[in-house]
């Protein structure tokens, strides 16, 4: 076994391949960027090696500097995680001629399964099932229009060397494909250096259900059942769930047993992931075989006990695998949900800054329910613009599906984080979704349930009533604590009045407080809207984050932060403005007026942090609406941002090339 091994990555893969290692007592090296100098996988690692500039392109995705760190340290094998050089063959044969042991498969299942075009004919000679699609190089777009017109409409357009979402675009028509064929030329360029795409034909309603698979130097494979990763938004996956509520075994079966078959075709060593697309009949098509760990690992490593990570190292030490195909049992329900730094109401644009707060949820078991989260960042945290923009993998496990999904919906909210914007608020939303807790999934799912993106959820009345009870509550105790603040060191003893109106936005409710202790712990009956007593239960003191209760006997966490005289309450992807006062401030409160927010119709803002790619329009040019006015890339994608109605450039004011702040005006119009 290894003594030490470098790690070739960042963030939380880092940190979890460093856990393992840990475990196994192998000794590690972590190697980092300018950006990455006080980053958690530098600290958790025993040595650390600066390789350069933040840019990836001159740190993490330079093989020489990697080899070289190798050399300083003398590790003796190098796990590359997922993304920057993991798929990378020349990589993995530059170590090998060095002497260093590349954690992974050998180079030529890098390379047969690492370009689309290439693993489509490697599939189709193993019998594996696979889309109908163009497999050799679109020249141009006018090849690729006549392409997709012989296919058929839809039709994927992908960069060939693409993962994660990257360089890959839908068109649904004629009209469609020049434009998604240099998009996807442009992202496959910058983020892979291959700008190669291919045309296949897009599944209606597909589900996107991937097969773990593990094979030893020693030509033993087996498969450790499936992923659904249906929910997915522009191509990236958010939720992940092991196993998939769709298949049957019978299903579960044939795709296992194809995808061993195409890894034992490419004499495969290592763990990977072959991915398929399932129609809404159960009939699966090969889509691409990653030849690495995957990011939603964790929910596998749940159900079946299999640390995929270790196995990983011990294949590549040489050891045969200890695992059996009869070994494999699926035991009870995982779910992994991405926590990215993007706001959710903005389209889901990146989002950077510092974790002035970060407060994941407490790991481990929990009576049934067991939760994790893979992290690499911690509170202080800078989240840059400079590489992708997940924080967190949070997982549960619980013996259902139904248990695991109410498990990540407490955990989501009682995960607190502060100084950027974070899709927290919809994955939280998502969980309540009732297409979601039925199973009824497809690779469209969000598009189809938000086709005019993600907006504030309004509470129902059962949930206001909630929410009232909680701000109640949390103003409750806050006029304790100023009263024994002020000398007054017995409880109110019914000096509280009890009549109170509770403003929820813009609505007022009336609560009655009807009796009970306002301390801690707090016990207390109160009557939202003329309703029945309902008893508030809860341990929570002013200032933490998150509010854990009861209320009406039903467990509540959610998010707590102060606002002048009031906070602002997050539970279930609500956020609401809360106010508790009493009846003649409630009515002196209606009379205030509203300010309203400032005009920038007129501008076209930045909607992220991010570098100019492009401006596409000239002072005084007419624009029809949908025309593109200019294209923004943060986080290794590029967003094309395009009028929302007919008008004129009065004025631009960036150039392509310019780092903008969010909301900087990149042009104004007449």
């Amino acid at each position: 076994m290894f003594k030490k091994i470098l790690i070739a990555n960042r963030g939380e893969i880092a940190c979890r391949v460093i856990k393992s290692a840990k475990k196994m007592g192998i000794a590690t090296v972590a190697v980092y960027s300018d950006a990455d100098r006080d980053a958690m996988h530098v600290e958790m690692a025993d040595e650390a090696v600066h390789i350069g500039p933040a840019p990836a392109a001159q740190s993490y995705l330079v093989s020489e500097k990697i080899i070289a760190a190798c050399k300083e340290t003398g590790a003796e094998a190098v796990h590359p995680g997922y993304g920057f050089l993991s798929e990378r063959a020349s990589f993995c044969a530059a170590l090998e001629a060095e002497g260093v042991v590349f954690i992974g498969p050998k180079p030529k299942a890098i390379e047969a399964m690492g370009d689309k075009i290439e693993s489509k004919k490697f599939a189709n000679a193993a019998k594996v099932n696979t889309v109908p699609g163009f497999l050799g190089v679109i020249e141009d777009a006018d090849h690729a229009e006549k392409i997709a017109g012989e296919i058929g409409y839809p039709v994927m357009i992908k960069a060939s060397a693409g993962g994660g979402g990257k360089g890959m675009r839908i068109a649904w028509k004629e009209a469609e494909v020049r434009d998604g064929f240099e998009r996807a030329r442009s992202e496959a360029r910058s983020s892979f250096g291959d700008d190669r795409v291919f045309i296949e034909k897009f599944v209606v309603e597909p589900r996107h259900i991937e097969i773990q698979v593990l094979a030893d130097a020693h030509g033993h494979a087996i498969y450790l059942g499936e992923r659904e990763c249906s929910i997915q938004r522009r191509n990236q996956k958010v939720v992940e769930e092991a196993p998939s509520p769709f298949l049957d075994e019978k299903t579960r079966k044939a795709m296992g047993e194809q995808a061993v078959a195409l890894a034992k075709a490419v004499d495969y060593q290592s763990a990977g992931t072959v991915e398929f697309i399932v129609d809404k009949d159960r009939n699966f098509y090969f889509l691409e075989m990653n030849t690495r760990l995957q990011v939603e690992h964790p929910v596998t490593e749940l159900v079946t006990g299999v640390d995929l990570v270790e196995q990983m190292i011990r294949v590549a030490a040489g050891e045969k695998l200890a695992i059996r195909q009869s070994d494999v049992k699926l035991d009870g329900w995982a779910v992994e949900s991405r926590l990215y730094a993007e706001d959710p109401y903005r389209n889901f644009l990146p989002s950077i800054g510092r974790l002035t707060r970060y407060r994941p949820p407490e790991e481990g078991r929990f009576g049934d329910v067991v939760i994790r989260n893979d992290t690499g960042v911690s509170e202080g945290s800078e989240i840059s613009m400079f590489y992708d923009p997940m924080v967190a993998k949070l997982c549960t496990w619980a013996p259902t599906r139904l248990e695991a999904i109410d498990a990540m919906s407490d955990a989501l909210d009682s995960f607190v984080v502060d100084g950027i914007e974070h899709n927290i608020p919809f994955l939280s939303a998502l969980m309540q979704h009732p297409r979601w807790r039925e199973g009824r999934l497809s690779t469209g799912f969000i598009a189809e349930e938000y086709p005019n993106g993600f907006a504030p959820i309004t509470p129902d009345e059962s949930e206001k009533g909630v929410l009232a009870a909680i701000a109640m509550a949390v103003e409750l105790l806050r006029r304790d604590r100023l009263d024994r603040l002020g000398g007054r060191l017995a409880p109110h003893s019914g000096a509280v009045k009890p009549d109170w109106e509770v403003r929820l936005g813009e609505e007022y409710i009336p609560v009655s407080i009807v009796e009970g202790m306002i301390s801690v712990p707090m016990e207390v009956d109160l009557s939202i809207a003329g309703g029945k007593p309902l008893t508030i239960a809860s341990q929570w003191r002013p200032g933490e984050p998150v509010w854990h209760g009861t209320v009406g006997g039903k467990q509540v966490s959610a998010q707590i932060r102060p606002l002048l005289n009031g906070s602002r309450i997050a539970w279930k992807g609500m956020a609401v403005s809360a106010r508790a006062m009493l009846p003649r401030t409630a009515e002196l409160d209606r009379l205030m007026p509203v300010k309203l927010p400032p005009d920038t119709s007129k501008m076209l803002l930045c909607p992220m942090p991010g570098l100019v790619v492009s401006i596409a329009v000239a002072e005084g040019q007419e624009i029809k609406a949908g025309e593109t006015l200019a294209v923004v890339e943060a986080m290794k994608m590029e967003n094309v941002l395009r009028a929302e109605r007919d008008l004129t450039i009065a004025r631009i004011n960036a150039k392509p090339g310019d780092s903008l702040a969010v909301d900087a005006v990149i042009m104004e119009f007449a």
